[in-house]
């Protein structure tokens, strides 16, 4: 028989990379002090973070014809790349929980979901809420679109009318067109929606390959080895997009700043380094309070540490939610 991969595990689950770091298991969450600690968080959202709503609309007209990339919020953008649409974890739902419950939106997102362009290709990381948005995925407006997400995430899209679903395990690939190719690769993460079902389906990354670029989607993740190794692989990246929010737990969690599944901003440099990449755009911030950092913290401390990481400062990008940007005015 083959031999299974390391990140699977004998009875169906999955872990992380080998040399991932690993959760201390003495640390117990405590709803309590999260919302306590919560409260003392300023919540003022500067007015320069959200592209006007007409602007966004004139923007998606002006760009029709272009390669684009635009940021809808936190995890969510649209991506296209010639004939082919993409969004990725599309949340438009007021809270990222179920029903009602769980962290609500402080930005609205930059569309409604009946205003975004006819999406072709669908893009699903993990089964976390804020990425995995039930809501969204039953009332999404082209059910028709080509669905790639991890293993095992397949029912909850062709039990919803999906037609084309595709499954994948980290370094699986799909050509989309004779110009488009994805490729799922790992991230250091992990995969839960309720209290039984831990690490029972997939999470990763999304390498898309076009027209001679690459440019990885990399959300959600913490550090690890592997990303030197997918550097060697398949770097160097053209653009990679990282998590650069929801890393400080402290209290609750014993070193400030240090999540083991999202990358600081520090750290979100150092993984966008050892990949090769050329450009980085910082996302999976200024949408939900999930961590204890200041709101606006996380594209300050991206933004000013560029240098330390070899990279230009221009070349670090932050998107304000709306913003929709050319790919050539990106990726040179």
């Amino acid at each position: 028989m083959k031999k299974k991969p390391f990140h699977h595990l004998p009875d169906g689950s999955f872990r992380n990379p080998e040399g991932s770091p690993k959760r201390d298991e003495n640390v117990k969450w405590s709803y309590k002090i999260f919302n306590k600690e919560k409260k003392k968080l300023d919540m003022t959202v500067p007015r320069d973070h959200v592209v006007d709503k007409q602007k966004v609309l004139l923007d998606l007209e002006k760009f029709k014809n272009d390669d684009y990339i635009a940021w809808i919020g936190h995890a969510t953008f649209i991506i296209k790349l010639g004939n082919t649409t993409i969004i990725t974890d599309p949340v438009f739902s007021k809270n990222a929980g179920p029903l009602i419950f769980g962290p609500k939106r402080f930005t609205e997102p930059a569309l409604k979901l009946n205003e975004i362009p006819e999406i072709d290709l669908f893009l699903l990381t993990h089964n976390h809420y804020d990425h995995q948005d039930m809501t969204t995925i039953r009332r999404f407006p082209n059910k028709k679109a080509k669905v790639l997400l991890p293993l095992k995430l397949g029912k909850y899209f062709k039990r919803n009318g999906y037609r084309d679903v595709n499954e994948m395990d980290w370094y699986d690939k799909i050509s989309i067109n004779e110009k488009l190719n994805i490729t799922f690769l790992p991230a250091v993460h992990w995969s839960k929606r309720s209290l039984t079902d831990t690490n029972k389906t997939l999470w990763g990354n999304f390498l898309i390959e076009y027209d001679g670029k690459k440019i990885l989607f990399l959300c959600d993740t913490g550090v690890g080895n592997i990303y030197k190794d997918l550097g060697k692989k398949y770097g160097p990246i053209d653009l990679t997009f990282i998590n650069i929010g929801a890393y400080n737990f402290y209290p609750i969690m014993p070193y400030k700043d240090k999540s083991v599944y999202h990358t600081n901003p520090e750290e979100a440099l150092g993984v966008a380094q050892n990949l090769g990449s050329k450009k980085v755009i910082g996302m999976h911030w200024g949408t939900f309070v999930l961590s204890l950092e200041p709101i606006m913290e996380p594209p300050i401390r991206f933004k000013n540490n560029a240098e330390n990481y070899g990279f230009k400062k221009e070349d670090v990008l932050i998107f304000k939610i709306g913003q929709i940007s050319p790919l050539k005015d990106i990726i040179n």
